[in-house]
């Protein structure tokens, strides 16, 4: 009997922030189980590490410019007579005191992740919606975190972004049931990905003592995650049940014990783990 892949459901798929970290592993993954792939970064020479396996399209998109990106990924699903799958995972890091960070520097990061995210879910959804009776509909997975239960100490806006997004997934669960289309909300924990290296410290040359704590546990933390081919094998377990729902991953306390401690505990137990956890107390 021959193993189930993922192209035996989506025969292509649209993956925004693939030249590195997750993106990179989740085009990967799909690459491997025989999905065709366009895969998005800003600059395309970084997309060269996919280029080798067949089914792969590099695509140019920067998430910045909505209205562009919004126009990039039409031409795509044109070129690929449709998405059976959209993934997107496409973003950044800001960390630093809220009210050191310059207001325009944090209303971007919400506009570009959560804004233009949400938009290209709006257009990907569309595309499901217009197929006709009877044919496969697709899945929408959107790369959230843990941070939308676990808010991260000195990175406010991504918090927002991570939040309102699994809310805008939790929302379109319940519009779409019954329709055939499936929409996965995937909270990942720490990874070890280049993540860190990318995140803007706008307040780096004046942080606090707790700041400074706080970006050390931060980091070691990133670093000593697991792979990024964990979380592919997780959304890869999730699209072959077919189902919507959420993806909770990374290493076992943050899926798993701190998820269950939430449930049960208050929120002060709540945000006592969290000052531990990151030496903020």
């Amino acid at each position: 009997m021959t193993a189930p892949r993922v192209s035996d459901h989506y025969r292509t798929a649209f993956v925004t922030g693939a030249s590195t970290g997750l993106g990179r592993a989740f085009a990967e993954m799909l690459l491997n189980d025989g999905v065709r792939v366009w895969g998005t970064a800003r600059d395309t020479s970084r997309l060269a590490p996919l280029a080798g396996f067949p089914g792969f399209t590099g695509v140019a998109l920067d998430l910045r410019d909505g209205d562009h990106a919004e126009a990039i990924f039409h031409r795509a699903e044109e070129s690929a007579s449709g998405f059976d799958l959209v993934v997107n995972n496409a973003g950044y890091g800001v960390f630093g005191e809220f009210t050191a960070t310059d207001f325009a520097m944090w209303r971007e990061q919400v506009e570009v992740m959560l804004i233009n995210t949400a938009r290209l879910s709006h257009a990907a959804l569309r595309g499901f919606h217009s197929r006709a009776a009877g044919s496969r509909k697709g899945a929408l997975v959107n790369i959230s975190s843990l941070a939308a239960e676990f808010p991260l100490p000195f990175q406010s806006a991504y918090n927002v972004v991570k939040a309102g997004l699994s809310a805008l997934n939790e929302s379109l669960m319940i519009e779409v049931a019954g329709s055939g289309i499936v929409i996965l909300d995937v909270r990942p924990g720490d990874y070890r990905t280049d993540f860190e290296a990318s995140v803007r410290r706008p307040s780096a040359g004046a942080a606090t003592l707790r700041v400074g704590r706080a970006w050390a546990a931060f980091d070691k933390m990133m670093k000593s995650g697991p792979e990024p081919d964990h979380a592919a094998a997780s959304v890869r377990r999730a699209l072959l049940k077919g189902r919507s729902g959420t993806v909770r991953t990374g290493r076992f306390f943050q899926a798993v014990v701190a998820p269950f401690l939430a449930r049960f505990g208050t929120l002060n137990l709540r945000r006592r783990i969290q000052a531990g956890y990151f030496d903020v107390n």
